[in-house]
């Protein structure tokens, strides 16, 4: 048995040392996952293991009511109507959209990415009804459970500017108001 101590972070960014024993092949079992995940210590492994868990584990449950996802599958561009309706069903939930990315794989074949925001389920549901359309291949769905606050506040940020004689002046804006904010969890 080996005795490894890990970091274990906490609410206000301090770390707490753990204690935990692996048997001798778990141990190097992990340690070869270390290697071929490039983690350079076994606490950030570990740290990563246990969000990932956990996040799995909030979602299997139905415990997080919001979330940030990724979705993303390839289709035949060529397919009768097929590109139409995946655009409508994006315009259909706006609400749930945050960005795409649309690559042309071959002259057939396009990779396209979703990233979303939103109730899980929804999310969810809008994902499967996708994944599920004709002609859609290799669509998987990548949830991150997500707290959300809505908070008054600004987010301030500079830039300069150049004037007739070519001398920079440098000048802030600061965006006001009510918006949304999804903190990942753990």
């Amino acid at each position: 048995m080996l005795n490894n101590r890990l970091d274990k972070q906490e609410e206000d960014g301090r770390m707490e040392r753990v204690t935990i024993s692996l048997d001798d092949a778990l141990l190097a079992e992990f340690d070869g996952y270390m290697k071929r995940k490039g983690y350079e210590n076994r606490s950030e492994a570990i740290r990563d293991l246990l969000r990932q868990r956990l996040e799995q584990d909030r979602l299997t449950e139905n415990r997080a009511s919001h979330a940030v996802a990724c979705l993303s599958y390839v289709y035949n561009h060529h397919q009768r109507e097929l590109s139409r309706r995946l655009t409508e069903a994006q315009h259909s939930h706006h609400d749930l959209m945050l960005s795409t990315l649309h690559v042309h794989l071959d002259h057939e074949n396009c990779l396209e990415i979703a990233v979303l925001q939103g109730g899980t389920d929804d999310v969810r549901r809008f994902a499967e009804a996708t994944i599920a359309e004709t002609g859609v291949r290799h669509g998987n769905l990548h949830l991150v459970p997500a707290e959300t606050g809505e908070e008054a506040h600004s987010h301030p940020h500079g830039h300069a500017h150049h004037d007739e004689q070519g001398a920079d002046h440098s000048h802030g804006h600061a965006y006001r108001g009510r918006h949304r904010h999804l903190h990942p969890k753990s």
